[in-house]
């Protein structure tokens, strides 16, 4: 005879009401009005890669796709300036 899975009651789980929709964060250039990035700031450019050099993804950084482009430019000019490491 075959057992059948038993629904946990509702009083034991509570089910939060999921909202549709999440607020969108802002990039941090946008929220800093920064119109473009500046290859000279390595600190916040070090913060967009990872221990091996590789830059994060849009999602993963949270940029814009304006600024997410002006950090890859930023970033490829540091490397040519040796101010960072094309590897980690």
């Amino acid at each position: 005879m075959a057992r059948r899975k038993m629904k946990p009651t509702k009083g034991k789980r509570a089910k939060r009401k999921k909202s549709r929709f999440r607020e969108q964060a802002k990039c941090r250039f946008c929220r800093d009005k920064v119109a473009e990035v500046d290859y000279k700031e390595i600190t916040i450019l070090t913060k967009l890669t990872t221990s091996q050099g590789k830059m994060f993804s849009r999602k993963r950084s949270g940029n814009c796709a304006k600024h997410q482009r002006s950090c890859k430019r930023a970033i490829k000019r540091a490397r040519f300036m040796a101010l960072m490491p094309f590897i980690g």
